[in-house]
């Protein structure tokens, strides 16, 4: 059969993240305020996480709310007029409605109409997700600019009193932009899933048990040592793949910024990828908490702020998490 030849678009060769933004909780929660409902102390909470307060969102903060001002900051940083931006991709999984999608409500508050906008439920591999995408779309000339931001308001969607994972939780949002590089600035993504595990961090009921009277409103909850063996054991290999996906060894990092999942994991991964004393770890968790999609941005943008000689560094970062979902890359630093 004949046809006209059809036109496939391409774009850049390479991509690279420009800048990036950020939005904490407003209010800073620490571990005493936690302890009665879950009938803990703040030492066992240390000793298990090593987290000393969590921010969190007042009611009135919203994610959307979170994530745009930190798309604000990242843009302006930028010096990318916002109407270039033609994708904006958030990962999340605390937007408070089945639709619209906040990054339709993002796109239009930060002025990137008519951008592409949808959202990534990948948990806390989600961002690394959206940068994946933002990279591919820019590379084959779908999108000149995006705008990939992990946000979230986890306090929204967890029971205080549930011992295996509200004492982790907080809210925030890390934004960045990206754009077309004339080098190497983000790496082959290593990414997968293994729904077998599924059931090992999730919402422990459905809306429809709900709302038939079958169950109560459903929560986030975790088995933890599924989860703990689960990361540092498989994810430690993921992590070493990206590596080597990228031609990238060890020493040659600046940085490394795992999900902020628990402070264990991130010391045990540490030492499983014999990280040298050069490569400074990203430890956001300590005052931040557990932000699922969240999490990697905003350890990058302390980071960034305490290390500003980091920037233009790499750094190995990697998400894993409820899905049981994880992704990896190599990024240099903006």
């Amino acid at each position: 059969m004949t046809h006209p030849t059809l036109q496939q678009s391409h774009g850049p060769q390479y991509t690279r993240i420009l800048s990036i933004g950020a939005a904490r909780g407003d209010i800073v929660v620490p571990n005493d305020d936690l302890v009665g409902p879950i009938n803990s102390s703040d030492e066992w909470i240390r000793q298990r996480t090593g987290i000393i307060t969590r921010t969190r969102a007042s009611q009135d903060l919203l994610a959307v709310d979170l994530a745009t001002e930190a798309s604000k900051e990242a843009i302006e940083k930028s010096g990318v007029d916002p109407k270039l931006i033609d994708a904006v991709i958030i990962a999340t999984i605390s937007n408070i409605q089945q639709t619209p999608s906040m990054s339709a409500v993002v796109a239009d508050r930060v002025g990137a109409n008519p951008a592409a906008a949808y959202d990534v439920n990948a948990a806390c591999a989600g961002y690394p997700y959206a940068i994946a995408q933002a990279d591919a779309l820019i590379r084959t000339g779908v999108a000149h600019y995006a705008l990939v931001v992990g946000a979230e308001k986890l306090s929204d969607v967890v029971d205080p009193t549930d011992r295996t994972i509200s004492f982790l939780l907080g809210d925030g949002a890390g934004a960045v932009v990206i754009g077309p590089s004339e080098f190497p600035g983000i790496s082959k993504t290593i990414w997968g899933s293994d729904g077998s595990k599924a059931g090992a961090v999730g919402m422990d009921h459905t809306l429809q048990e709900y709302r038939r009277g079958e169950a109560p409103w459903p929560t986030l909850r975790q088995e933890g040592q599924t989860v703990f063996r689960w990361a540092v054991w498989d994810m430690a290999k993921v992590a070493k793949q990206a590596l080597d996906a990228a031609g990238v060894t060890p020493d040659q990092l600046a940085a490394f910024i795992p999900h902020q999942a628990n402070m264990r994991i991130v010391d045990e991964f540490a030492k499983q990828l014999k990280l040298p004393d050069t490569v400074i770890v990203a430890r956001d968790i300590e005052t931040t908490g557990n932000t699922s999609a969240a999490s990697i941005p905003l350890a990058t943008h302390r980071l960034l702020e305490e290390h500003p000689e980091l920037s233009g560094g790499l750094a190995l970062q990697i998400g894993f998490g409820a899905g049981l979902v994880f992704g990896a890359q190599v990024v240099v630093l903006p």
